[in-house]
């Protein structure tokens, strides 16, 4: 049964009684504010909260003993629909397998519920413990107050309250009725578990859902059907940032199958509904049919000549004078040290725009009904979703409702909601429910891209092989974007700055750090760890080449580099692994423990080589030992890879961690080793695998180890964590190999052959 809306203004007591009578259960509410902030079991909200705070409820328990948790971020193959819950289950103190979990409702009551920025264990994982220990906690005077018995006597486990005492013991589901009569406690006076008695956090539990993934069932989006809906395919101009001049529509709508065909203005937002061309069809074959006949003539706009070559020959200009950037950092005197320098190494790193390729394109079912509409989407951001579709479409947003299906992927891309507006535009217009779906080569042509960079770095290390001097000047994209006092300004995409704090920057006494922008038409948003994916490729490669210049061994080197004092002008590091906000014991204990595990140090022959890399974003600090084989002919085999990863003092899935760390590794190798999204007279060229090829099973790591450190620290999420400093460990190892410094992304574009 649906729960209803609880209205904030009843009192606690009324709360309960009207929770009874909703489900016969116990329903535990709590506030969760709009920027996160937590209070379980509080009463009527003063006036002051009442605009801060939804109420939402999290955990419902029927006297039959069911006990359902509900899982309010969405699952995009994170595995977070089954560790949230694992968190409520455990303080609750409940067996796994009676547990039922309710997820893929958007609701604004639940608070934010954007899955990303690997936030959703951090932010959650203190809160959700709260709310199952409160839970259990009013179990456990129900039955104390039934049986006559002080609480601080019973104790819990598996579901049921015990009073070892008198050998009495009830379910939870029996208590239900006597619970819900009972205030809830404040906060403060709830107690949670210590750590050393979880019984389920920390072990290994089977994904939510795996059972039905692999017997098939209706799980993602484009799964979902509703009676009387048509199948939609929609057509946009392969020229970022033009519109349709004219198309045979007329020849379209006689084609089989085929009910309706318009077009749709759209917006002058690259990340919304862009003009385009749809046809609605009884079947999304005879859709996509119909759309290989459609003739469109396009208005191209000014942007029909870019190219990837001219961007990359502009970076090559701006970037090698080592001037004219925004300063985005300077300690000490970069200029002067790098004069005084014993040893110079200068490099230039590239890598280039990329696409998701997300197993499943994107897709949305949506049903516009007058001023109301209902959509079922594989969306991260239902929220966001939803206030586009407001924005764009003049749909209140209190008549939007989601229904947010399982990905099949996401790695940022369903952050943005355009698929969905564009579903929800051709309902509107259509009169009747649409299901959109894109094609492979849409997905790829017309994607939200991981943007491209060039990075100018300088440094100088002193007669002793120390490194004093760093400088980088980084050249990458912007779109023009109103200014605050009118005008337009050029600011770069999701993942197109450059962390001012970005290691090594506190590590090394004269830092400086710049950025210049060539604008860009194409759309950028968020890729599996934004910035970091490309920076920390960038950072440790060329740490790799500095200690090869100093004679130093690598681990050593980066070692050293960690035990340097932090200059006192250094600032906080942000998200992207700044020097500032960087730990640099946490640093030194991860590199330590992935070449410890590894047998750092071993000697291998030419055409082998082992490589180290290390990596801080998200909360997270990853280190990784490659090794590798390279054939005198240029053929790459990784041998193994040992990954050393410190997510703080508590890891919730350990089957689920362990299979974030390495879908990371396989992730992020395909992407060094052979992705890339090529711009031609101002398209994207690539539209499947077969000219976007991805990782095969023959090109997997042969081994892989993963060994996690637990710190004293918060835990975090392991969406992007694991990422960034495994192309950078291959690398280096292939470096060790051959000899061959891949300063270029992707690999494929390097002549690995040896002699």
């Amino acid at each position: 049964m649906r729960a209803a809306t609880l209205n904030p203004t009843l009192d606690r007591r009324s709360f309960l009684r009207f929770s009874a009578l909703t489900g016969g259960g116990l329903l535990l509410g709590c506030y969760l504010g709009r920027a996160g902030a937590f209070a379980a079991g509080v009463g009527q909200p003063t006036a002051g909260t009442l605009g801060d705070f939804a109420p939402n409820l999290f955990i419902r328990i029927s006297p039959a003993g069911v006990v359902t948790i509900v899982a309010h971020k969405p699952e995009v193959g994170q595995g977070i629909s089954t560790s949230l819950p694992m968190i409520v289950a455990e303080e609750l103190d409940v067996d796994w397998s009676a547990v039922k979990i309710d997820a893929g409702k958007y609701d604004p009551a639940y608070g934010n519920q954007r899955s990303g920025g690997s936030n959703s264990t951090p932010t959650n994982y203190d809160r959700l413990r709260q709310m199952g220990a409160t839970a259990r906690m009013m179990l456990v005077e129900a039955a104390a107050q039934t049986w006559g018995v002080p609480a601080a006597d019973c104790t819990t486990a598996a579901g049921f309250v015990i009073h070892a005492a008198s050998n009495r013991r009830a379910g939870y589901g029996a208590l239900v009725a006597k619970a819900i009569t009972l205030p809830v406690p404040s906060a403060n006076t709830v107690a949670l578990k210590d750590p050393a008695n979880f019984k389920l956090i920390g072990t290994r539990v089977g994904g939510y859902q795996n059972e039905q993934i692999v017997t098939g069932k209706a799980l993602f989006g484009l799964d979902q059907k509703i009676p009387g809906m048509l199948y939609a395919v929609y057509e946009k101009c392969p020229v970022f940032g033009g519109k349709v001049a004219g198309a045979n529509l007329e020849t379209i709508r006689t084609l089989p199958g085929v009910k309706q065909a318009f077009l749709l203005e759209g917006t002058t937002d690259l990340l919304g509904l862009m003009p385009g061309v749809a046809i609605l069809a009884d079947s999304t074959w005879a859709a996509f049919s119909a759309r290989n006949q459609l003739e469109v003539q396009w208005d191209e706009g000014p942007r029909a000549n870019d190219s990837s070559a001219e961007f990359d020959r502009r970076a090559t200009e701006i970037g090698s004078k080592m001037e004219g950037g925004a300063v985005l950092r300077d300690n000490g005197d970069a200029t002067a040290a790098l004069a005084g320098a014993a040893k110079i190494i200068e490099a230039a790193y590239s890598y280039p725009f990329l696409s998701h390729t997300t197993l499943e394109p994107q897709n949305t079912l949506a049903h516009v009904q007058g001023d109301r509409v209902e959509i079922w989407s594989p969306t991260r951001s239902p929220g966001d979703g939803a206030s586009l579709v407001s924005r764009t479409l003049g749909i209140p947003m209190a008549n939007i409702k989601v229904n947010v299906a399982r990905s099949g992927g996401a790695f940022g891309r369903r952050a943005d909601a355009d698929f969905m507006v564009e579903a929800v535009a051709i309902s509107q217009k259509a009169g009747m429910p649409v299901k959109l779906t894109w094609t492979r080569a849409q997905d790829m042509q017309h994607d939200h891209y991981r943007q491209g960079g060039h990075h100018f770095l300088k440094a100088g290390l002193d007669a002793s092989g120390k490194l004093i001097a760093w400088q980088n000047h980084f050249v990458t994209y912007g779109r023009m974007s109103p200014g605050r006092g009118g005008g337009a300004t050029l600011n770069p995409g999701s993942g197109g700055g450059l962390d001012g704090d970005q290691v090594p920057a506190t590590f090394v006494p004269n830092y400086r750090a710049m950025q210049s922008l060539m604008e860009c038409a194409i759309p950028v948003g968020p890729w599996r760890a934004p910035g970091n994916n490309s920076s920390g490729y960038v950072v440790q490669s060329f740490i790799d080449e500095l200690a090869v210049a100093a004679g130093a061994d690598p681990l050593r080197f980066q070692l050293d580099l960690f035990n340097a004092p932090v200059p006192a002008s250094a600032g906080r590091g942000g998200r992207g692994g700044g020097g500032g906000g960087l730990s640099a014991v946490r640093a030194r204990a991860i590199l330590q423990l992935a070449a410890e595990k590894a047998g750092w140090g071993k000697i291998f022959p030419k055409g082998q080589g082992a490589g180290i890399a290390f990596h801080s974003c998200f909360g997270g600090y990853v280190s990784y030992v490659a090794e590798v084989t390279v054939s005198r002919a240029g053929e790459l085999k990784v041998d193994r890879v040992v990954a050393a990863v410190d997510i703080g003092r508590q890891i919730v899935n350990l089957s689920g961690a362990e299979a974030q760390v390495q879908g990371s590794i396989m992730d992020a190798l395909s992407t060094a080793w052979y992705q890339e999204a090529i711009l031609e007279k101002g398209s994207m060229v690539k539209s499947n695998f077969a000219d976007y090829p991805l990782l095969r099973m023959p090109q997997a790591p042969a081994k892989i180890e993963v060994h996690f450190l637990r710190s004293d620290n918060n835990p975090t999420g392991l969406g992007e964590p694991p990422f960034p400093a495994l192309a950078p460990a291959v690398a280096n190892a292939i470096f060790a190999a051959t000899g061959k410094r891949l300063r270029q992304l992707p690999w494929s574009k390097t002549d690995l052959s040896w002699s």
